[in-house]
């Protein structure tokens, strides 16, 4: 009688194993085998990390093996089981590959196909249509849409981590809790003292050393020796864990009444403010989107404020970018003074802290939470409703989805909701969060995400004109790699244009991002469709980069560029200063963070730049839902490429006072799991 050697992979994350009564059935073009319960005598079976091997033996040859059903039942109390995947010798030898990497709960059947890529029109008998088509179903049903705030993108309708479906939970939720993580982080930096004394404020700016832990050489100790320099403001716009907003400047906005007799001393080149500008030499940073933002009211014992300045910045001689004008609020007036580098020292000071605390509050509400954070759970919700397992793009996006879905959903139940950890210590907790995303999704483009268009349309492409934007170059770099990636496996499935069209799986995943992610808004510019191979290589490498790349540029900074807490303010306590020549050293002081407040900021930012544990970077995929030789190639190539990167990326830094190390691709999670 034919017989079928069976192996069988369990994961080994922490309680992957299980004790459960474990049935397979084979079932193939001539036939379907009885239901065999894999166990070994005097063995334990599915030990967490095992490979265990199993003889099926069959009445008669099965032909082709098309599906391969798992049953789990129950033995003595419930016992989920992570089943990595299957391989199945035939009678002639030769071997299938059943990925599953997925849990199965309660007394759950999973029924798996082979690991050979398939797009829908290549399924041609009624068995496969079926099993694909009951794939999404079910799928559809787990994965719902839900709105969180009004104008947001849609999210996961799941109030709570364990509301999820079981395999997009994190293996130890533990390891997620942000007020657990927080506490130990501030623990860790030696500042849990500080953390309830909140109205307690810092004596001068030497006593906030007192919660600053100094790492010999690192960047922040950088900061925190250089912070008050014009080019340390300057730098952080380009290669800081904010460098998306800096643009070139081509006419200076009425808004900003910038005169010539104000920026002259600080123009090198003797030419006026008007020829600088059409020389490409003047740059703005404009936080236009704070105007009107309520500030935290959660604490009736600490008044909190917000502004919406502009910032006008100069190329100088040395191809530096350095402030020359500040303008705190959006509309101009005596009591809305410019300030400028030649006012009283602290005058500028003062100026140049309310920006970066402004800087601070769009990079997490705006950089980081919507465009990396929402926009990935989108994506990740879209491609579990409308791509199965067995689809091509479902097997490249899946790593780049790894834990997105959790972590937000985390986020939703401890950080950004009312009274959630957020409102401790920023400015904008307590709403103003909420209305920033609100505000900032009109912004929110398909264009703006792809990332060599984005750096061209703010006038910020050319090297030779600004040669120390590294988040460009190292960007680019990337992109470009992601991208030869995606294309070489996307010419491996479609053969021409015409099967990208006939693709439904993909055009229903393209729709439900439009509709659902995007809220079905045409000025975003998110594609209905995809017609074009091009077209799809463009789309899923905005997928692939934003969830990865873009992330790891503006998270893993985080405590680099803002645990010197003057450098990067979550809250001020005084309004804006209205008028010039009277701010003291104790008016700045009195107008930052209290004790309290700057110890949660720091156990956040701490916090949020720490990998994962078993943290898995680009490039790097150990799940192998791809089984075909072309596309392991690709993979090969791809891990080439990103090498390349990482060394290039590695000579440029050496000796560097200030090394720019945030897109290298051996510092790049695959996902948004942060």
């Amino acid at each position: 009688m034919p017989s079928y050697t069976v192996t069988v992979a369990t994961g080994s994350q922490w309680f992957a194993g299980t004790d459960d009564y474990v049935y397979l059935t084979l079932q193939g073009t001539d036939g379907c085998s009885e239901r065999h319960l894999l166990d070994k005598p005097f063995y334990n079976d599915f030990e967490r990390g095992a490979v265990d091997s199993y003889d099926v033996t069959v009445e008669e040859d099965l032909g082709e093996i098309q599906l391969i059903k798992i049953e789990k039942r129950k033995y003595w109390y419930q016992d989920d089981w992570y089943l990595k995947y299957i391989t199945v010798k035939t009678p002639v030898g030769d071997y299938l590959e059943f990925p599953c990497y997925r849990w199965i709960t309660d007394e759950k059947e999973v029924v798996l196909r082979d690991g050979r890529a398939k797009l829908p029109r290549d399924d041609k008998t009624q068995i496969l249509k079926q099993h694909r088509r009951k794939e999404l179903e079910s799928r559809q049903k787990m994965y719902r849409w839900k709105e969180w705030h009004p104008g947001f993108p849609l999210s996961i309708d799941a109030h709570s981590h364990s509301e999820l479906p079981r395999d997009i939970q994190f293996d130890n939720e533990k390891g997620i809790d942000f007020i657990l993580n927080y506490t130990k982080a501030m623990e860790n930096l030696y500042v849990n003292r500080f953390m309830h004394m909140f109205q307690s404020s810092w004596s001068d700016f030497a006593d906030f050393e007192r919660i600053f832990v100094r790492i010999s050489n690192t960047i922040s100790e950088y900061v925190m020796q250089h912070w008050r320099e014009d080019f340390m403001f300057g730098y952080q716009f380009l290669n800081g864990c904010n460098p998306v907003l800096i643009r070139r400047c081509t006419e200076i906005p009425k808004k900003l009444p910038v005169t010539m007799d104000m920026v002259e001393c600080s123009l090198e080149r003797n030419l006026t403010l008007e020829e600088e500008v059409k020389q490409g030499n003047i740059f703005i940073v404009d936080y236009e989107l704070l105007d009107g933002v309520d500030a935290n009211r959660t604490d009736p014992c600490t008044i909190q404020y917000l502004a919406a300045p502009i910032c006008l910045l100069y190329k100088n001689l040395e191809k530096k970018i350095v402030p020359i004008a500040i303008q705190l609020g959006q509309k101009p007036g005596p009591d809305n003074p410019i300030f400028l580098p030649s006012d009283a020292t602290y005058d500028w000071l003062l100026a140049k802290i309310w920006v970066r605390s402004s800087d601070f509050h769009i990079h997490q509400t705006v950089t980081h939470l919507l465009r990396t954070h929402l926009v990935s759970e989108v994506f990740s919700i879209a491609m579990f409703r409308q791509l199965p397992a067995v689809h091509p793009l479902f097997k490249l996006l899946v790593p780049h989805m790894r834990f997105t879905i959790a972590i937000n959903t985390k986020a939703r139940e401890q950080l950004i909701c009312e009274c959630g950890l957020f409102d401790k210590a920023n400015a904008t907790g307590g709403g103003g969060h909420v209305q920033m995303v609100q505000k900032a999704m009109k912004d929110l483009t398909y264009s703006s995400l792809c990332f060599p268009e984005e750096i061209k349309a703010k006038g910020m492409d050319s090297k030779e004109d600004i040669p120390y934007y590294f988040y460009r170059d190292d960007g680019i770099k990337v992109w470009e790699a992601i991208k030869s990636f995606a294309e070489d496996v996307i010419h491996i499935y479609y053969e021409s244009d015409e099967v990208v069209c006939e693709d439904v799986e993909l055009q229903a995943f393209v729709k439900d991002i439009y509709v659902y992610g995007m809220r079905g808004v045409k000025a975003s510019g998110f594609p209905k469709m995809i017609r074009t191979r091009e077209t799809l290589a463009e789309y899923l490498t905005v997928i692939m980069f934003t969830t990865s790349a873009q992330h790891a540029a503006v998270n893993f900074g985080q405590y680099d560029w803002c645990s010197w807490i003057p450098n990067a303010p979550p809250t001020m306590r005084c309004p804006p200063p209205t008028e010039k020549g009277t701010v003291t050293i104790e008016q700045i002081v009195e107008s930052l963070p209290d004790r309290g407040r700057s110890c949660w900021h720091l156990g956040a930012v701490w916090a949020l730049s720490q990998f994962q544990d078993k943290e898995l970077f680009l490039g790097m995929y150990p799940d192998e839902h791809f089984v075909e030789k072309p596309v392991k190639e690709a993979m090969a190539k791809f891990r080439k490429n990103l090498d390349e990167i990482v060394s290039t990326i590695t000579e440029r830094n050496k000796n560097k006072k200030l090394p720019y190390y945030y897109l290298s691709p051996d510092r790049i999670p695959n996902s948004v799991a942060v």
